[in-house]
Order: C-alpha cells, then structure tokens, then sequence
C-alpha cells in the first residue's frame, strides 16, 4: 500500500506523542483556558460545542492510531516470542496461539500454570531431599571426628 508507511510513521509519532507528559499539560492547559472563557462567553450553546466538538474529532483520530500502533507492537512481541519458542527450548505448539479464541488461550494458559506448579513441586521435592544429603554428610563429618577424637583419648 501506498500509505502504509507514512501512515505507520505518523501514528508511532503521535501515538509517542500523546503518551508524553507534555501533552498531558498541554491538554489540561487547553481545558482551563476554555473553561475560563466561559463567562466571556456567558457559557453559550457554541463555547460548550467548540470543546466537545474538538475532544470527539481528537478521540476519534486517537483511537484508530493508538489501535494501530498496538496492534504492530503485539505483532512485533509475537513474532519475537514465536522465534524464541521456535529456537529454544519451549513447545512450538505454543506457537500462534494468540489466533486461537480466549477459551482455547485459557486452558493452555491453566496447563502451563500447571505444568509450573508441577515443576515447582518437584524441585521442591528434589531441593528438599538434596538439603537432606548435605545435612546427613554434615552430620557423618562431624560424628568421624568425634569418634576418631575419642578413640585417641581411649589409645
């Protein structure tokens, strides 16, 4: 498409833009000033339309940039985390399940939960039992001593 790429590069602009604490400012600058026109206007039928007319052209243009702008980002973040199960050592059918439908996401999403705790669980075990070990060959350290220290007593 022709207006691809200019369309991409001013919605990254204005989609940055808009998150920018500056712009914030600048906004709540405009609402005051408007708001303190009021009685200039003796808060008219066309000073209350000018604000309202401006915020719905600003949030109808906001909308479809933003929206934009998020739905290449969560592209740019699948295609990155597709390739890392792909190369790594994750489960490629993890691959494109963000196509799926949000009952088909949540039981994959329960299974690795899951899949974790059943992990978690068996490193604990596993933690528990090697804590065990070092402790035992503490204790068969500290006992040889004791035992050869006592049998130099008894010689």
């Amino acid at each position: 498409m022709i207006f691809e790429k200019p369309f991409t590069k001013a919605a990254n602009k204005v989609a940055h833009a808009a998150g920018l604490p500056a712009t914030f400012i600048i906004c709540c600058v405009a609402i005051v000033v408007w708001a303190a026109t009021g009685p200039i206007f003796g808060f008219s039928d066309t000073w209350q339309l000018i604000v309202n007319t401006a915020t719905t052209i600003i949030t109808f243009l906001m909308v479809f940039l933003i929206q934009n702008t998020q739905n290449r980002d969560g592209a740019a973040i699948q295609a990155k985390l597709d390739e890392l199960i792909r190369v790594g050592r994750g489960h490629n059918h993890f691959i494109g399940i963000e196509h799926l439908t949000e009952t088909e996401v949540e039981e994959f999403r329960t299974k690795c939960e899951q899949a974790a705790k059943d992990h978690d669980g068996a490193r604990t075990a596993a933690g528990e039992a090697r804590e065990a070990a070092i402790e035992a060959k503490a204790a068969a350290r500290k006992v040889k001593p004791k035992a050869a220290n006592s049998r130099k007593s008894a010689a």
